[in-house]
């Protein structure tokens, strides 16, 4: 400013008079007053305030809970350090803790081991027995039923006592919001209670998507607090074999076709779910209540008979042969079974009729009945020696399960058994424990979203279980299913390289939001006084342009959080991802770059 800013200053000194005390204290006083309005200005414009509230919240918090505790910090509380056990000491067990913390610092205890202990010493269980095994087996403790104490690979980044997976961190982009740029993107049980739904080429989803939450939920299993059932086509969406303690696949652990369910309502429930729920739409009554209703008139009665469902060749046999129904029949004469003798009467004269129902179950069980399914599809009759069958009524432990499908040489086989599974899961899913999280997995969703299945991922949501369901496009989904197949998942992953088309769907699910519009216009000023006209000639001839003036206009106004064509425009390796809770938190959709 030059020597402006002295001018009020020296107007007000005596001529001459800058050796006097009046002088020296008046131009002090006036430095300050000069420095105190710059100080203000600038201080406004730099928003120092806010700079100096985030210091002081950062010098009154407590290094412990920012940096992590250590014993060198003077605010250092050795009862509330988590590696010193607090929750045992607080018990009494100060021996049990002593023995935790130095199995963690000498390097004997993993982070699963931590999360395993912890969790059985808070879920209310015996605890005496709980420190009794400590002191026998260190962090070994309370081990899972396999032995296991890790997997054999680790893909991802994991949080285990969280309970957390990292999925990558959201962009810095100008249309993810200000509080979510650069922040890491994770999902844990919380928000995988709401099922996920991830679509895009098979290469993303099943590697950066399904592969991580599984492998999450696998760690979380051998802290024996989840269990998991993944249903893979593509071997890379999954850890290896030796991660699971049941492998269902020819030669492996064989799949329990009704579930051990005792009710033949619902076992034909299930089983019209796997041969006809994709046809809902075609089956006469709609969604397969006709379909159910007929097989239960005859499982039923083979049950009273036999003491177990049918399996597999015994259910097509008894629908396509009538000899067999007859001995059935004579069975059910000798034991004077006459409500079971009407079910099968009635189910004669479905039968009766030409075409129809009967022969499309007929068809769906002959591509279930082929001799290279014949070892993942039994029905467990108790005998010595037989084949290991599992139940997803097991889903009450921590058990962790794959089933491999034969999706290249059987696809449409496969695609029925995936819709069994699932719809198994929501029968067993809600009887297990609640502080045991069921998660199913499904690397290949097509063919698998029924009306029935829609249905079972909103009662998930109340179970403390949830669904994780990959698609290579949405175009794999009926089309009256497409809106609430994303209305019920509370997850939504839209990966690169979708189509407009599919991209439509995601920005209609993920809606609208105000948005503040700035309308900025330019008016010509026209000049009526001769001055003003000579004033706006000349700025005209100096820059070339007429006179304006800038007319400003502010509205709000709805627009979608991400439109069909943005979506369909997000760079490789990147993805847009919301979540939500079960317990109803949400927050918007961000582009995501995975990994």
């Amino acid at each position: 400013m030059g020597s402006y800013w002295l001018w009020p200053l020296l107007a007000v000194t005596p001529d001459g008079d800058f050796r006097s005390t009046f002088f020296v204290v008046g131009s002090w006083v006036y430095y300050a007053l000069v420095i105190g309005v710059i100080a203000v200005v600038v201080g406004r414009l730099g928003n120092w305030a806010e700079a100096a509230r985030r210091v002081g919240m950062w010098l009154r918090t407590d290094p412990a809970s920012v940096g992590g505790p250590s014993p060198g910090d003077r605010q250092y509380d050795p009862e509330t350090d988590p590696a010193r056990w607090p929750q045992v000491r607080a018990e009494g067990a100060g021996e049990v803790a002593d023995r935790l913390t130095d199995a963690l610092v000498n390097g004997r205890m993993t982070d699963v081991d931590y999360a395993r202990i912890s969790h059985a010493w808070l879920s209310g269980r015996d605890r005496a027995a709980v420190a009794a095994q400590v002191r026998d087996h260190g962090a070994a403790a309370c081990a899972h039923f396999s032995g296991g104490r890790d997997l054999s690979v680790r893909r991802g980044q994991y949080d285990v006592v969280t309970r957390q997976v990292r999925l990558g961190a959201a962009v810095d982009d100008t249309r993810t919001p200000h509080a979510y740029r650069g922040a890491g993107v994770a999902v844990g049980p919380d928000v995988l209670g709401t099922s996920l739904v991830a679509a895009g080429p098979q290469e993303i989803t099943s590697a950066r998507v399904v592969r991580p939450v599984v492998e999450a939920v696998c760690l979380d299993a051998l802290a024996r607090r989840a269990a998991v059932v993944a249903v893979v086509s593509h071997p890379a969406a999954v850890p290896a074999e030796d991660d699971f303690d049941v492998v269902v696949r020819p030669g492996g652990w064989s799949l329990d076709l009704y579930a051990d369910v005792d009710d033949a309502d619902v076992a034909a429930g299930l089983l019209a779910e796997c041969l006809v729920g994709d046809l809902a739409g075609s089956v006469p009554g709609g969604e397969g209540s006709r379909a159910a209703a007929a097989l239960a008139q005859v499982l039923g009665p083979w049950r009273a008979v036999h003491g177990a469902f049918p399996t597999v060749p015994e259910l097509r046999a008894l629908l396509d042969e009538s000899s067999v129904r007859a001995a059935l029949r004579a069975e059910l004469e000798a034991r004077q079974a006459s409500p079971l003798l009407r079910e099968l009467d009635a189910f004669e004269r479905r039968a009766g009729a030409a075409g129809g129902l009967l022969e499309m179950l007929g068809d769906r069980l002959a591509t279930l009945d082929r001799p290279a399914l014949a070892e993942l599809l039994a029905v467990p009759r108790g005998e010595a020696g037989g084949r290991r069958v599992f139940s997803l009524r097991d889903l009450h432990r921590p058990v962790r399960v794959r089933l491999g499908l034969p999706a290249y040489t059987h696809p449409e086989a496969s695609r029925m058994l995936a819709r069994l599974v699932l719809a198994q899961f929501a029968v067993w899913a809600p009887s297990r424990p609640r502080d045991v999280f069921a998660l199913l997995a499904l690397d290949d969703a097509a063919g698998v979203i029924t009306p029935h299945g829609v249905r079972a991922l909103h009662a998930l949501r109340s179970s403390h279980a949830g669904a994780v369901l990959a698609l290579r496009t949405l175009a794999d989904v009926p089309e009256a299913l497409r809106g609430p197949l994303l209305a019920a998942s509370g997850c939504r992953v839209a990966c690169a390289g979708l189509s407009t088309w599919d991209a439509q769907h995601f920005a209609a699910a993920w809606g609208t939001k105000w948005v503040e519009d700035r309308t900025v216009t330019h008016h010509e000023v026209r000049a009526e006084e001769p001055m003003t006209k000579v004033v706006h000639a000349i700025r005209r001839l100096a820059t070339g342009q007429r006179v304006t003036r800038e007319s400003v206009t502010t509205r709000r106004e709805e627009r979608p959080h991400w439109t069909a064509s943005e979506l369909a425009g997000i760079p490789a390796d990147h993805a847009v991802i919301n979540v939500s809770s079960a317990a109803g938190d949400q927050a918007p959709p961000v582009m995501t770059k995975l990994g």
